[in-house]
């Protein structure tokens, strides 16, 4: 099989992965739940993950890099634990659902008010709009680093200027950039930064978590054991236990910084010169292809995700004919990412995407363009 699916999980892993993940199965107890050896090699491999994702993300505190099982969960907790009555938040059009139905369940439930960037034909928004947008009352921004449909990147740096400028956060969406580019939380102004480990990070399903700038306080999502304070009826207020409430996936953490140790010597610059160059071949090879059309803008940074239609067909009908005739995964439909569809006008059609990771070679993509223009013919 050519794998073109690492937009949703990355299949290939470097093998230190699977054999961190082998050792941790066979020595690792629990974090945090008692003094014998398996507890303390679970709390140090869980520690060592702390101190390795807060240098990758350059979060100033160990201990406010906080574990979840997907960047789902991440995001869920930071925006239910920042929002509250009366609050505002602000949002783009390019948001995937993990972003989009927590903002409007807070609507329903608690009266948080919620605004959109538009996102034009292309899937460009205006960083104009956020200032527009934004009101006293506007708690945070709340926005993708780059697009899971069109890989457009955003330049977060500008929207972090944006938001501190009128006193509000940002919380960014980094599934589809964290270990692909480089994050600088600081640099970049990186309020809470939410990511998951099964995409360039490169790790196992079942891990992901939150990086959050000192000061931000986040109300707890969950509540329940965390191995300290036992005899306390509300959870423990100090990160990061606050947020953390129940066993650990220890093992998927195990998993997770053997990848962020990988990705530390291979580098993040690395990666996304090669996703970089994958893409553009990629592009230029479909874009004479009669009845294809590619979406998205090109013109600056953008991640390793080409997304595109043939003629009219249904995207479902071209991406099973990838796989069945030409053994090629990628994903169709509508990528739990409604409005950036709507503002593309592929709400009925959907898009076929093609997405590249640092194990995707050339002759992949080549093989790629291939069954395209094949069936491009084909259906003429």
């Amino acid at each position: 099989m050519i794998y073109l699916d690492n937009a949703a999980t990355t299949l290939k892993k470097p093998p230190c992965v699977g054999e961190a993940m082998l050792r941790a199965l066979q020595t690792l107890g629990n974090s945090s739940r008692g003094t014998h050896t398996g507890a303390l090699d679970a709390a140090h491999t869980v520690y060592g993950a702390r101190c390795a994702l807060a240098e990758f993300f350059h979060c100033p505190r160990p201990d406010h890099v906080i574990f979840t099982s997907n960047i789902t969960e991440s995001l869920n907790i930071a925006l239910s634990g920042l929002l509250g009555p009366g609050d505002r938040a602000v949002s783009t059009d390019l948001e995937h659902n993990s972003v989009l139905r927590p903002l409007y369940r807070l609507a329903a439930e608690r009266g948080v008010g919620v605004d959109f960037v538009p996102a034009d034909r292309q899937g460009r928004v205006d960083y104009e709009d956020f200032e527009r947008l934004l009101r006293p009352e506007t708690k945070l921004i709340v926005c993708t680093h780059a697009s899971n449909l069109t890989g457009n990147v955003v330049d977060i740096k500008h929207v972090g200027e944006i938001a501190h400028a009128r006193g509000a956060l940002l919380v960014v969406d980094a599934a589809q950039t964290a270990g692909t580019r480089p994050i600088d939380m600081q640099a970049q102004g990186i309020d809470v930064l939410c990511f998951t480990g099964h995409k360039g990070l490169m790790g196992p399903q079942g891990t992901g978590g939150l990086c959050i700038r000192e000061g931000v306080e986040i109300k707890p999502f969950k509540v329940g054991g965390t191995g300290v304070q036992s005899y306390s009826e509300t959870q423990p207020e100090q990160y990061p236990t606050r947020l953390e409430a129940g066993t650990l996936n220890g093992h998927g953490i195990a998993g997770l910084s053997a990848a962020v140790g990988y990705l530390k010597e291979l580098g993040t610059e690395a990666v996304e010169a090669k996703e970089a160059a994958l893409t553009r071949r990629f592009r230029e090879g479909v874009a004479s292809i009669p009845g294809v059309t590619v979406y998205g803008d090109f013109s600056g940074e953008h991640a390793g995700i080409v997304a595109l239609n043939l003629r009219d067909y249904d995207s479902g009908e071209v991406s099973d004919a990838l796989s069945e005739d030409y053994g090629i995964a990628t994903r169709p439909g509508a990528h739990c990412a409604p409005r950036m569809h709507e503002a593309l006008g592929t709400k009925e059609q959907g898009a076929v995407r093609f997405s590249f990771s640092w194990f995707t070679t050339e002759e992949e993509v080549d093989a790629a363009i291939r069954a395209l223009r094949e069936l491009a013919s084909d259906a003429r």
